[in-house]
């Protein structure tokens, strides 16, 4: 019989399910504990799985268990199977209910309290019974959460982990830089401004080596500056709005966080030239993977807040 036959007769989504399980507590005692069941029960549905597929999927150590080449290769595609499963279930409830359902998404700080919040409200008011997951993190956790199928999609900026060959990008906008303080700063009632005439004031900024240090860094090369000594290093964009709304500090941002009225409350843009690289934004989403109708949704409605953006010179 070959193995696929075997797979298909014998293969069950329990023991599958068990298996993955077992790999993400790391012993099969904590996975008994944590499934409700014996230690016994889950050797044998291992067991099962083995004879199946003719390999062994798990190595014993002193420390617990780990999978083989083989049993992550078979985690990997029960992974995208339990997805599956997944999406068609939420289909059927869409399908069932239009108004109702569930969307998962990951974005940066800057852009889930401006773009993203906008398309949430957006939404909400049209589909009240939509659930919305939003999660902000860094660039490589965002990745990682895409590839695991724990968030449907991602808004963001195109850093390097976007030339993966796993994911695909659609531009949304493209994003220039701001140079920015608070109302009541003497600077905001200035009419032009060149940028050296700030490098001695105070600054909160994210350190030149993280996050989007790189680009501002660059901005002041350009212009003959070295990065300025920061009064503060923070790399919270909500952090840095926090204190230059409140206090003497200037700040750069995304030209696009200062678009919409919530973020830029008590913010004011200063009239000063900033040589910096546009920033692509957009959808990232996992190839080969079909977004929910709830999801497809939220990726039209998306388009539409952007469309304003992308037509900005």
């Amino acid at each position: 019989m070959l193995l696929s036959d075997r797979v298909g007769r014998r293969m069950t989504l329990h023991d599958l399910h068990v298996l993955m399980v077992v790999v993400q507590a790391g012993s099969m005692n904590k996975a008994a504990a944590l499934l409700n069941t014996t230690q016994p029960a889950i050797s044998r549905s291992i067991g099962e799985l083995e004879r199946t597929i003719g390999v062994s999927l798990l190595e014993r150590n002193p420390k617990g268990v780990e999978p083989t080449a083989y049993g992550r290769a078979l985690l990997d595609g029960g992974a995208a199977a339990f997805d599956d499963l997944r999406q068609a279930v939420k289909n059927i409830e869409f399908l069932a209910d239009p108004t109702a359902g569930e969307v998962r998404i990951g974005s940066s700080g800057f852009l889930a309290a401006s773009f993203v919040s906008v398309v949430v409200n957006r939404l909400a008011r049209r589909y009240p019974r939509i659930v919305f997951h939003i999660g902000a993190s860094q660039p490589e956790i965002l990745r990682r959460e895409l590839l695991e199928r724990n968030v449907d999609l991602l808004i963001a900026r195109k850093f390097g982990f976007i030339a993966d060959d796993q994911l695909d990008f659609e531009l949304l906008f493209e994003d220039s830089c701001v140079v920015a303080a608070g109302a009541q700063n003497p600077w905001a009632r200035r009419r032009k401004i060149e940028l050296a005439e700030l490098m001695n004031e105070s600054w909160v900024l994210p350190p030149p080596e993280h996050a989007l240090g790189p680009i501002y860094s660059g901005a002041f090369r350009a212009s003959g500056l070295n990065y300025p000594r920061a009064t503060v290093f923070t790399v919270p964009p909500e952090v840095r709005l926090s204190i230059v709304a409140a206090g003497p500090f200037l700040s750069i941002f995304p030209t696009s966080v200062l678009t919409f009225p919530a973020a830029r409350a008590g913010i004011k843009v200063l009239p000063v030239e900033l040589p910096t690289a546009r920033v692509p934004n957009g959808i990232v989403t996992l190839k080969k993977r079909a977004l929910s109708p709830v999801a497809q949704l939220f990726v039209e409605q998306v388009r539409e807040v952007a469309k304003p953006l992308a037509k900005r010179k």
